[in-house]
């Protein structure tokens, strides 16, 4: 697994390796070694082509996320919603698919979000903290 910078701290792509033979193949979505953080809690959605499913994120206990493309393919968005970060405002995209073998790791402070680019695409989102409803918020 290799972990790759974005021009955005603390937003980081994984490229996982995938072993491929006659039954399949086989690829690690996470190690702690590579990207040191703690996930209690995952999410998976499905969507149907050119579902838009955000711009969210938490207004209070902010997660960071780790988002990682199953089955399908979507353009990801990140936006760094930190006040005191020099980015702040910037966005960070990038397609993310199962054939690319590529995560992005969005950091607390981000307002997160996807667009489906094939049918039956799904994702998995792992948490670093539970979701919290009273401080769900989006930007439309």
């Amino acid at each position: 697994m290799k972990l790759i910078k974005t021009k955005i701290p603390d937003l980081l792509i994984l490229k996982s390796k995938v072993f491929k033979d006659k039954r399949g193949f086989l690829k690690e979505t996470f190690r702690k070694d590579v990207l040191n953080k703690n996930f209690p809690f995952d999410v998976m959605s499905f969507s149907k082509k050119n579902v838009l499913r955000g711009l969210h994120f938490q207004s209070s206990y902010s997660q960071a996320k780790l988002i990682t493309v199953t089955h399908g393919k979507i353009f990801d968005v990140a936006v760094d919603l930190r006040k005191n970060s020099k980015t702040f405002g910037k966005y960070f995209s990038i397609i993310l698919s199962e054939k690319n073998s590529k995560s992005l790791f969005v950091p607390a402070g981000f307002a997160h979000g996807f667009c489906t680019l094939e049918n039956q695409t799904y994702v998995i989102y792992s948490c670093t903290k539970y979701r919290n409803a009273k401080s769900e918020m989006a930007i439309h």
